[in-house]
């Protein structure tokens, strides 16, 4: 899957933040969704208009951008 097909960021939308193509369900609110222990279900029944592969989708995102990024999280990751 390639997660461009699902995830775009425009400037007039959500202040530029990754979103899912058609709505206004940002990346971000996936990955709060599921640190806070929803499952995908859950996030499907409260978010209809999203689909597993949105989903899916936001994690490949994030995943590329930590592969590209080059930084250190001290003081956020204990070691």
């Amino acid at each position: 899957m390639d997660w461009k097909d699902h995830i775009v960021a425009t400037p007039d939308t959500l202040v530029g933040k990754p979103r899912i193509k058609g709505t206004r369900i940002s990346v971000e609110l996936i990955l709060d969704r599921l640190a806070d222990g929803w499952t995908q279900e859950d996030i499907l029944t409260s978010y209809p208009h999203i689909t597993p592969e949105d989903i899916q989708a936001a994690l490949a995102f994030v995943a590329e951008i930590y592969r590209e990024e080059h930084f250190v999280a001290e003081g956020k990751a204990g070691a």
